[in-house]
């Protein structure tokens, strides 16, 4: 009884975790924007963040060095294509709406589905290929809401987009290979991230200079607080809770982030979707539930016996 008890005890805090992430990271984009607007344009505040984060792990990290040294390095690569995937996903914030980014990345059971079919050659069943469909249907009319071509517009779309399809790919060497604990994957986590800030900050806006220094001090706290909760924090506390949850609970627990993300935005930065938007979203949303949904292995039909 005590260890049924404990079961759904640890279920309970799991599931709330997973919550808690997706609503937080609703709100994620504030602090990103927040940072744009003082003194970090474009990934400069996403480069600072994920640094701040993996400064904040490195002792975490450093106590189970001797478990991330044993860890397979097709892990650790798939753990820090996952952070550079978030990375980009963090700078998109930056140049489009917040529901739009949102969406676009949860297209990632749909680049999940086709990754796992035509890279790792895992069977497809019809309601995965399903999903695909009404995913790519959600694409084109969420992006040719205005009637243009439905492609994506602006430099955060296709970094969104182009997120949800890194974060595919981690996932799905993550899923073959992972024996990271929570704390060093975290850490190698930020670390992923800050390399692909890194590199595409200079590309995307130039350093801000003397605008940087002179609002360091107001940057730093903010910067600090927003790697430490969500990059150090949340990450993980997701990553151990996954472990202990259903895929597909995970996947539709995790959908909390759309709904808080799109109504923050509606209500602090006045970004409201239309009707064909939301027709696009609500797509995108139903092919992700579609993908995660636990398939009903097929009974073999019993020979009948032939009465003479």
């Amino acid at each position: 009884m005590r260890v049924w008890m404990e079961r759904d005890r640890t279920t309970f805090l799991a599931t709330a975790i997973v919550v808690g992430t997706g609503a937080l990271w609703g709100f994620y984009w504030l602090p990103v924007r927040r940072l744009a607007e003082i003194s970090l344009p474009g990934a400069w505040g996403t480069l600072a963040i994920v640094a701040a984060a993996a400064i904040l792990l490195a002792p975490a990290a450093y106590t189970n060095r001797r478990r991330l040294a044993r860890a397979s390095r097709l892990a650790i690569a798939s753990v820090a294509l996952g952070g550079a995937a978030f990375a980009l996903y963090s700078i998109g914030f930056v140049y489009g709406r917040v529901a739009i980014i949102i969406l676009l990345f949860f297209l990632t059971p749909v680049w999940s589905v086709v990754i796992g079919r035509y890279v790792m050659g895992w069977r497809t069943p019809r309601l995965r290929m399903l999903a695909i469909a009404i995913g790519i249907a959600g694409l084109a009319v969420m992006l040719g809401a205005d009637g243009d071509f439905p492609l994506p517009r602006g430099t955060g779309e296709w970094l969104a987009l182009a997120s949800g399809m890194l974060w595919s790919l981690a996932t799905t060497g993550i899923r073959a290979k992972s024996d990271l604990g929570a704390p060093e994957a975290a850490f190698v986590f930020a670390l992923g991230a800050a390399a692909a800030a890194l590199i595409l900050a200079p590309v995307l806006e130039p350093w801000p200079g003397k605008a940087a220094v002179q609002s360091a001090g107001s940057a730093i706290a903010l910067i600090f607080a927003t790697g430490g909760l969500w990059w150090g924090l949340s990450m993980t506390a997701l990553i151990w809770a996954t472990a202990r949850l259903e895929p597909a609970r995970v996947g539709i627990l995790l959908m909390t982030e759309v709904l808080v993300g799109a109504l923050s935005a509606a209500l602090l930065a006045g970004e409201y979707l239309g009707a064909m938007e939301l027709i696009g979203g609500a797509l995108v949303l139903l092919a992700g539930v579609l993908e995660v949904l636990p398939l009903r292995p097929v009974k073999s039909a019993k020979p009948t016996r032939r009465s003479d």
